[in-house]
């Protein structure tokens, strides 16, 4: 079914979308918002173009949870919970209004995992591809939000998921010839492009990463090339052992079939976990939260005062990466 007048396509398609109040029901040009006391707003925002950060053929749902569970991702590394979140579209002549209401249901479905609402936004033509901008607004208590800067040598480098799924999935997606030269059965390239295309939204983290965390960034671009960011922020380095980096067990059977996937998988990005630094005397007691919450954060390394981010094998040998991360130019 062909687009409709704007209004009407808000109306029908994301006003329900729009849980506060602030939202004024999407009617008018901007969002009347009341934050609540002692606290402070944290923003983020991601950019998603089609056939850059998703497939044109990809479902649309998928792209609707996947532009909200990045930004959410950005929230959680800063022990931020989320708010609001604003929608701008750029939308080609091809786009149909059942592509939206899909599109919306993924972000309904982000919605009810997250607790954020919708508030406002933009939509127009474009004769280019598919763009979609998601600003999303976050709480957290005053001067509680944990950034890049104070990470010291001597803390423990910890990652709160797996890393390497996504670039799995994209190059599955790619080719699927690739699953059979990886061993994997169907339902390992099920989970490796699901998580390609809807990567997992943990913010229950976000509580652990205020209490703990003296530093932190979520996986974008590649596990190296973000803790190499943090690195740079906070003035050190890092020792990273790719022995105990955590992959899932498809990722597993990929690299045993495959073991030179290790340089792509920390370098692939697209993970959207967080990874955290940790001061020594309050990593047994972080553990034990983990633990007792159900968490899931791995020790990978430690942080050095070299202002190097070097990754090592089983033997102790430095790993050379020539790609250390994606570059978005």
């Amino acid at each position: 079914m062909a687009l409709s007048g704007e209004f009407d396509i808000i109306a029908s398609i994301f006003a329900p979308l729009a849980k506060e109040s602030g939202a004024l029901g999407l009617k008018d040009d901007a969002a009347v918002l009341t934050v609540v006391d002692d606290h402070q707003l944290v923003v983020t925002c991601d950019t998603l173009v089609s056939g850059v950060h998703f497939f044109t053929s990809d479902p649309p749902a998928s792209i609707g949870y996947k532009a909200l569970a990045v930004n959410m991702s950005d929230l959680t590394a800063k022990g931020a919970h989320g708010y609001v979140y604003t929608l701008s579209l750029a939308l080609p002549p091809e786009t149909g209004l059942d592509w939206l209401g899909a599109f919306a249901d993924g972000l309904s479905e982000a919605q009810e995992l997250t607790g954020i609402s919708l508030i406002g936004g933009d939509t127009t033509a474009t004769s280019g591809p598919l763009v979609v901008t998601l600003t999303a607004l976050g709480l957290v208590q005053h001067e509680a939000a944990i950034t890049r800067l104070g990470a010291k040598p001597g803390d423990r480098v910890y990652v709160g998921g797996t890393i390497g799924n996504s670039y799995l999935g994209l190059k599955l997606l790619e080719n699927q010839l690739l699953a059979h030269t990886w061993g994997l059965s169907e339902e390992d390239v099920a989970y490796l492009t699901d998580y390609y295309r809807r990567p997992p939204i943990v913010t229950s983290s976000a509580l652990l990463i205020r209490n703990f965390a003296k530093a932190s960034i979520d996986v974008s671009d590649g596990l190296v090339a973000d803790v190499e960011k943090l690195c740079s922020v906070s003035h050190v380095g890092a020792d990273i052992d790719a022995a105990s980096i955590p992959f899932s067990s498809a990722a597993r059977k990929a690299l045993n079939a495959a073991p030179n996937l290790l340089l792509d998988l920390v370098s692939g990005g697209d993970d959207y976990v967080p990874v955290i630094a940790v001061s020594e005397t309050s990593a047994d007691l972080f553990e034990s939260e983990v633990a007792e919450h159900a968490l899931a954060f791995t020790q990978v390394g430690t942080i050095t005062g070299s202002k190097e981010v070097c990754i090592f094998d089983e033997g102790g040998r430095a790993i050379e990466l020539k790609y250390r991360g994606f570059s978005h130019f």
